[in-house]
């Protein structure tokens, strides 16, 4: 156990015992739904059977019922498919990146931006699947031997790079997501009553009895996993950034794209896990553990990496004016002042402007302003791919080609079909699987909860300061044989100070 000064805010409040922390965790999995979760599941259950339907309607039709045009290749499903990764990006943040940083306050939220990052990339899939207008030969992407011939992917080819980022990166976070629920399905298993619940758990927990060698193997295994699964952090959306960097479209073609895409997918990632666990914490009642400083520190990181990504749309406003192309400048200037201005102002407004709030504490720990934040942040990002996108495209060095892009209902109705997906995967997920790692939360019990706080803020604390050898030595032995929970020493020249907490 670290210790951790008493003035710093719990991580678990309301004097939650190890008892009170596996009864609240195991309640929404053995317990019935209440009503909050079946309007949500019913309301995302229909959004995704219109989403479903519009795609059965894509493949049985072709690809010609979205919006594209000989101009606008690319629209609304190559944003959806960048957005929906971009929101992937932050569970993998806060399980590796924060587990290597040895962050506490992970510890209640990791679990749920895990599984929110597999189901957001289960929806970027579905993109490029079906744009392909085949989807039943999406395999053919895949360097699989063959009948015909010398046929073989174009590996020169940084969409094929995603196929291998993307599926890398959804492998790793499976594992790690699915490693981590280990000790709490023989939690669930331990309790279950019912027979078919009782050998389904056991079968999910791979035999786990919770022996210090299972631990030990644990926390090797997860460290390995964070150590591989950081450096997917940055590779995955900067793989992403090279479909338009790759290129020599204006405004597409720049070396600032991968930091940017990386810094807008952790910012857009932040502001969806904002979203679910202040949805989830009242839904599941696990206001206990998912606390205002939780909800703090995310905000942190949304302020900060917003501001980055500010810095990264002022950058490419300066390189283009100083790079002297008037192509790369009309292209920016389009943009702002062109025919999609509205969408380039709604995208500066969401993601350079909002988060600035978050310099005031009592706003970035107010939660309704919050989740108002987290929603227009991530309607911001998803306009900036928009913006980057489509008016890079509309208007190209052909005057006479300059269109306009419109989507159909087709298109808007797979876009809202994968948000339904999205909240199914995850609520159901909210039934079935324990939402909060609670073998790793009771680790922090003693050290980070209300309970902790109060028991050592009564401590007496007693200094003493020495300069002789043998003096310390007797006030080292004296403390071992008194009830002295704990001693700090601080060398300071010729002297000694001894701080030490009595019970």
């Amino acid at each position: 156990m670290h210790y951790e000064s008493p003035i710093r805010e719990p991580l678990i409040l309301e004097d939650k015992t190890l008892h009170d922390i596996t009864e609240d965790i195991a309640r929404p999995v053995e317990g019935k739904a209440n009503k909050w979760w079946w309007a949500l599941f019913l309301f995302s259950l229909v959004a995704f059977a219109w989403g479903a339907g519009c795609l059965a309607y894509t493949a049985g039709t072709g690809v010609g019922v979205w919006g594209l045009n000989k101009t606008v290749g690319w629209a609304w499903d190559i944003t959806n498919f960048v957005w929906w990764v971009g929101i992937g990006h932050a569970g993998t943040l806060i399980s590796a990146v924060l587990l290597l940083f040895r962050q506490k306050w992970r510890l209640s939220i990791n679990r749920s931006a895990e599984a929110m990052t597999i189901f957001a990339v289960v929806q970027a899939g579905l993109f490029p699947i079906f744009h392909m207008g085949r989807p039943w030969l999406a395999y053919w992407v895949l360097p699989l031997p063959n009948t015909y011939g010398s046929l073989w992917v174009n590996f020169n080819s940084p969409l094929l790079w995603d196929v291998f980022a993307i599926s890398t990166y959804l492998t790793v976070s499976l594992v790690f997501w699915y490693m981590g629920l280990i000790p709490d399905f023989a939690m669930i298993r331990d309790r279950a009553v019912k027979p078919l619940t009782k050998k389904i758990y056991s079968i999910l927990s791979f035999g786990w009895s919770g022996r210090a060698k299972h631990w030990q193997r644990f926390e090797e295994l997860s460290l390995v996993l964070a150590g591989l699964a950081t450096p997917l952090v940055l590779s995955v959306h900067t793989i992403v950034s090279m479909d338009f960097a790759t290129s020599v479209i204006p405004g597409w073609h720049t070396t600032i794209f991968p930091p940017y895409f990386v810094a807008g997918a952790i910012f857009s990632g932040f502001a969806m896990v904002q979203t679910l666990l202040l949805v989830m914490r009242k839904v599941v009642y696990m206001e206990a553990y998912i606390t205002i400083k939780h909800i703090e520190y995310m905000n942190i990181v949304i302020m900060v990496t917003g501001s980055i990504v500010g810095v990264a749309y002022i950058t490419e406003l300066f390189i283009a004016w100083y790079s002297g192309v008037e192509f790369e400048q009309y292209a920016f200037l389009n943009r702002a002042t062109g025919p999609y201005w509205w969408a380039y102002w709604a995208m500066m407004t969401c993601n350079v402007f909002s988060p600035q709030f978050m310099w005031s504490k009592r706003l970035r720990t107010s939660i309704a302003f919050t989740f108002f934040i987290s929603i227009v942040v991530n309607i911001g990002m998803w306009f900036e791919r928009f913006v980057i996108i489509v008016t890079s495209l509309h208007r190209d060095y052909l005057p006479s080609s300059w269109t306009m892009f419109s989507p159909t209902f087709v298109d808007i109705g797979i876009f809202i079909g994968t948000i339904g997906f999205f909240f199914v995967l995850f609520l159901l997920y909210a039934r079935t699987f324990p939402v909060i790692a609670q073998a790793e939360l009771k680790t922090i019990v003693k050290s980070s909860s209300t309970q902790s706080k109060k028991l050592v803020m009564s401590k007496k604390i007693i200094y003493g300061i020495y300069d002789d050898d043998d003096v310390i030595l007797q006030a080292v032995k004296d403390i071992r044989e008194k009830e002295f929970i704990s001693m700090k020493y601080i060398l300071h020249f010729q002297f000694m100070v001894l701080i030490m907490h009595w019970a």
